[in-house]
């Protein structure tokens, strides 16, 4: 976290040197109180030592190693370890020994910034900062007088007057590229900022709204595989759904985030998410901001508004990297995943990413296997005025037994969940996507203070699927015959091009960070379905009947056009800023294009041929009245297509204006140093539409207004203990409903409150031995505006271990053990659209990441 500190020490260092003098004029001599320091120091640090085992190897490496032996937190940057070697450090040392050693040769030094902290950086030409040097010249000058005029022999050496020269310390405040991710927080579980949409990355202390963003050391440790399950560590910001379903959903601050809508690289229609669930080995970072995001990321092809999701790939870091890890998750997958990294050029300016895995075998489910490879291509070149990064991806899935959402028919009750490993859907259902997408992003620093920047991406999904969208019709748990029973493909071809100025300049006291953007998304999706039977059926003694003929099964190729939509937009947006950035205001504004064609994929016929534009404000404030307490302020809109009157209304096939979403926040941001903390308190209103019962005209004339409470803590709240995770409080009431029957209600898959915390213990008891705990609690939800249909709290707890240890050559390897749902709480969770989806079992998660 940044810190900004601007004091000046010179009067300081001119009284530390006159106190040295005259403690050496009582002591007689400078080295007698020197030497009972060094004692003193070195008895102390007898108790400290320990072994280390660090060959010479890169100094980043090293450092590494000296950081998981120790329990240190080092700071370097890369500038610094660029091309160093360290000799290494092999045998009992006290932990400041022992980075000596490792620094031996290498013309650097290190900063104590507290217990166990240190900060790496250069040596002067004497090895210690200039004004140290001047007070302990000044010591030893007058050390050497005494010594002279006593009855011992000295020796003086005629010195020169050392002026002790006044230093002002101040944190420079480095601004990173547009693209360049920030540094991750203490602890390491969430980053010090993220991708604010069009904005570039922020600092979160810098940011007018609330933003958790993950890092991969969260995804490694918890030994997540698929994106959506990030968000177990998220109060606010959840999935939706469980893994059977073989497709991502999720909610944030009480409205549906579509898996459509995932950003990668801060691009929509790219991430491999649609109708999917996207493996986590090549990311990042996973960025969740909460809120309407219109101005920063235009408008969401599936038109979610509550928040964004933003997929960042990894890139090569400044030391040559050969990963290996080996998994096994229950039942019975087994995989394997190659992480392997470098960088080249006289500054390694240019780097290389590649990541490989491959995964097959049954899961905990009844009648299902799941099939999954990745391969993904991360490329970048880091010049001084030119940078540039391409990310191409292959994502393959193959789920066999898919069990898919439910529904419940009004005026019966949800009835109580069955085995949640069994599978009500049964064998025949399956779902095989295979998707290719990329990334290539360019920025060029035309002057010191205006960068130019364009990004273009792209995806092709082609993907078959036979699934069942089953209706539960009575309390017992009976199942109706057929209920949406298709085998079909899908193909969707999506392009997208950013492009814009960003630049920083002054107007008297006031400072600005501008920035002019256009953004544009085409996206074509076609579809070909065959209807098949299903029999009737229970949840608890399901009935699956003949297996489908598999013969009829359409091509992707074959569909005919279900939808085609281009989605634009211009954003122009400036952070002004004074007093040293303590008060910030950004402003902006985005014109938004909306033009989708639906069509009937049966027929090809065109059903709608909408294009509406509409205009997005907002306006965010942070003010920090100290250096590590930020309040912060904005509204802002979202914005998505309008809907069309349904065939059953007297207006059916008129399409209304754009979707207009509104946030008020406000909140608070603490960093402790070592721990942070968030609060904010939010209202969002969005329109809805329904056919009104006296004329039968459909309008957009109802609203759900969620207000709500976010609560988020991160980052080592005492050494070797960690703490991610925080509580959520909504209030979803719906207002203007048809007839105001329902006017007060609940909205509908909102739990009012959710509770999450999770937390590490580095033991003290076995270096390198990490134990991992988090619990879960969900409010119930309701299934339909009446609320008559409620899904009952859940709870959850998942636990874990790793063990990390150095081989030989002082590299890494890592044991992890996980159990998810410990417990094997089997529940129902909801989603928006009132669908109901049954818990994952107890999974088992087990693997061995080895470095080479």
């Amino acid at each position: 976290m940044k810190r900004e500190r601007n004091e000046t020490i010179g009067l300081k260092l001119h009284l530390i040197g006159l106190s040295v003098i005259v403690l050496c004029m009582i002591g007689g001599v400078c080295g007698l109180g020197t030497g009972l320091a060094q004692d003193n120091a070195e008895s102390s640090e007898t108790i400290a030592r320990m072994d280390f085992h660090i060959p010479a190897q890169p100094l980043g490496t090293a450092l590494n190693a000296f950081a998981v032996t120790s329990g240190w937190q080092v700071s370097a940057s890369s500038e610094l370890t660029t091309g160093a070697e360290s000799p290494g450090v092999v045998g009992n040392y006290t932990p400041e020994q022992g980075l000596k050693n490792l620094l031996s040769g290498t013309g650097l030094t290190y900063r104590m910034d507290g217990s166990k902290m240190a900060t790496i950086e250069r040596q002067t030409s004497s090895g210690v900062v200039p004004a140290v040097v001047a007070v302990g010249a000044a010591g030893a000058v007058a050390g050497a007088m005494i010594a002279a005029d006593g009855s011992e022999e000295a020796v003086v050496t005629a010195q020169k007057p050392v002026k002790v020269p006044e230093v002002v310390v101040k944190d420079v405040k480095e601004r990173p590229h547009r693209e360049e991710l920030l540094p991750e927080y203490p602890g390491g579980d969430v980053a010090t900022g993220g991708r604010l949409g069009v904005l570039g990355n922020r600092e979160i202390m810098d940011t007018p709204f609330n933003q958790t963003n993950y890092t991969s050391k969260v995804i490694e440790n918890q030994q997540i595989r698929y994106m959506a399950d990030v968000l177990n560590n998220d109060p606010t910001a959840r999935a939706s759904a469980s893994q059977s379903t073989g497709a991502d959903d999720f909610s944030i601050r009480g409205f549906s985030v579509s898996n459509q809508d995932i950003l990668f690289n801060g691009l929509y229609g790219v991430a491999p998410t649609f109708f999917n669930s996207m493996m986590t080995e090549s990311l990042e970072r996973v960025e969740v901001l909460k809120g309407p995001s219109a101005l920063l990321a235009g408008v969401a092809p599936g038109g979610s508004i509550g928040g964004m999701i933003n997929l960042v790939p990894k890139r090569a870091g400044q030391d040559p990297l050969t990963q290996f890890t080996g998994s096994y998750i229950s039942s019975t997958q087994f995989g394997g995943h190659a992480d392997i990294s470098r960088r080249y050029g006289s500054e390694k300016q240019f780097g290389i990413r590649l990541n490989g895995v491959y995964r097959n075998g049954d899961t905990a489910i009844d009648y299902q296997s799941r099939e999954s490879a990745l391969a993904s291509l991360g490329m970048d070149y880091r010049g001084r005025k030119f940078r540039l990064a391409a990310d191409l991806g292959y994502q393959y899935q193959n789920i066999q037994g898919m069990r898919d959402f439910t529904t419940v028919v009004a005026g019966v009750q949800v009835p109580t969940p069955p085995n949640n490993r069994g599978n009500y859907d049964g064998p025949y259902d399956f779902s095989k996507p295979t998707v290719y997408y990329g990334t290539l992003r360019g920025e060029y620093d035309l002057t010191d203070n205006l960068s130019a920047f364009v990004s273009t991406g792209g995806s092709y999904r082609s993907t078959r699927y036979s699934l069942v969208n089953r209706t539960i019709v009575n309390s017992q748990g009976d199942l109706s015959a057929n209920n949406f029973a298709t085998m079909s493909a899908d193909k969707t071809t999506a392009w997208t091009v950013e492009t814009g100025l960003q630049g920083r300049f002054a107007t008297g006291p006031v400072q600005h960070q501008t920035v002019l953007a256009y953004t544009t998304l085409r996206r074509d999706w076609q579809r070909a379905t065959v209807p098949i039977p299903r029999p009737a059926s229970n949840i608890y003694t399901p009935t699956f009947g003949p297996a489908p003929d598999l013969s009829l099964q359409p091509d992707p190729g074959s569909g005919k056009p279900l939808q085609e939509s281009v989605l634009s937009g211009a954003t122009l947006a400036d952070t002004l800023s004074i007093l040293d950035e303590r008060v910030q205001l950004t402003v902006g504004g985005r014109f938004q294009t909306i033009d989708i064609k639906q069509f009937n994929f049966t027929t090809g016929v065109m059903t709608t041929n909408y294009n509406e534009d509409k205009a997005t404000p907002m306006v965010g404030l942070v003010v920090k009245p100290w250096q590590q307490v930020a309040f912060y302020a904005n509204y802002i809109e979202g914005l998505q297509q309008g809907p069309t009157a349904p065939v059953t209304a007297a207006n059916a096939g008129e399409v209304f204006a754009p979707f207009v979403a509104k946030q008020y926040e406000v909140g608070a941001k603490v960093d402790f140093g070592r721990f942070g903390t968030t609060l904010a308190f939010y209202q969002i209103a969005q329109p809805t539409g329904f056919v009104n019962p006296t004329t039968n005209i459909f309008g957009v004339d109802g609203e759900q207004r969620n207000r709500g409470i976010d609560f988020n803590v991160f980052g080592e709240v005492i050494e070797g203990v960690r703490l991610l995770g925080g509580a959520a409080f909504i209030d979803a009431e719906l207002t203007k409903t048809q007839g105001g029957i329902n006017d007060g209600h609940t909205g509908i898959g909102v739990p009012r409150s959710r509770l999450v915390l999770g937390g590490e213990w580095d033991t003290p008891f076995l270096q390198g031995f990490t134990l991992f705990a988090r619990g879960t609690r969900n409010s119930s939800m309701f299934l339909n505006a009446a609320n008559t249909q409620e899904v009952p709290s859940w709870a959850r707890l998942d636990l874990g271990a790793r063990y990390m240890f150095l081989q030989p050559n002082g590299k890494p390897v890592t044991i992890r053990a996980n159990v998810t749902n410990v417990l094997d709480s089997g529940y129902w969770d909801a989603n928006a659209f009132g669908q109901l989806t049954l818990s994952d079992p107890r999974v088992f998660w087990l693997s061995a990441t080895i470095d080479f």
